[in-house]
């Protein structure tokens, strides 16, 4: 079972992705679980979401405690939340940011496997604004997800929500971001 820990910021969309994520591995054919914590708090506030995905029947249902994955959306969030507590020596920390990977490894002092990218940078050269389209294009290439399943998933998710233009603009996003992350994880 993969579990994977999402960290931003309530109005940026990471409940959204997670939420997309889970139905592109249902569309795997794996089980899946997605859900937010967060209280009351306004937008701007610290949130987190949840995945787990599995081959089999998923039985635990709590929060996710040990990520294989944890993806940072806010980059602000990687000192206040602290998000590599608990985080897999061996698993992979996705974070939004223009600093470099060894950058963030002297920031969080993480040892695993490290993929940067600027997703806010992608979601503006897009035109969507948003940085949790971006976001769900790296963890779907860290997860090695093919890109027809994913590309097809956030058409018809996202496509009931929002314009054609808005679509294509996010497709875009997303796809720029899967193949940066891509390179990054071939690159190690």
């Amino acid at each position: 079972m993969k579990e994977i820990r999402w960290h931003g910021r309530g109005g940026q969309g990471a409940k959204t992705v997670s939420q997309v994520l889970a139905q592109i591995n249902l569309r795997e054919g794996k089980y899946v679980q997605a859900f937010p914590e967060f209280g009351p708090e306004r937008s701007g506030a610290p949130i987190r979401a949840y995945n787990r995905i599995s081959d089999e029947e998923i039985l635990v249902h709590s929060a996710v405690y040990s990520p294989d994955l944890a993806v940072i959306v806010d980059e602000s969030l990687l000192t206040s939340e602290k998000p590599t507590d608990g985080l897999h020596p061996d698993g992979t920390l996705v974070v939004n940011t223009s600093c470099s990977t060894e950058e963030i490894r002297t920031r969080t002092g993480f040892k695993g496997k490290i993929v940067v990218l600027d997703a806010d940078r992608i979601g503006r050269e897009a035109g969507t604004g948003f940085a949790n389209i971006p976001m769900l294009g790296a963890v779907a290439a860290v997860l090695g997800t093919a890109w027809s399943i994913v590309e097809e998933e956030v058409r018809r998710t996202m496509g009931e929500r929002i314009s054609k233009e808005m679509l294509d603009k996010n497709i875009t996003a997303l796809r720029a971001a899967y193949d940066a992350a891509k390179k990054g994880v071939a690159g190690g």
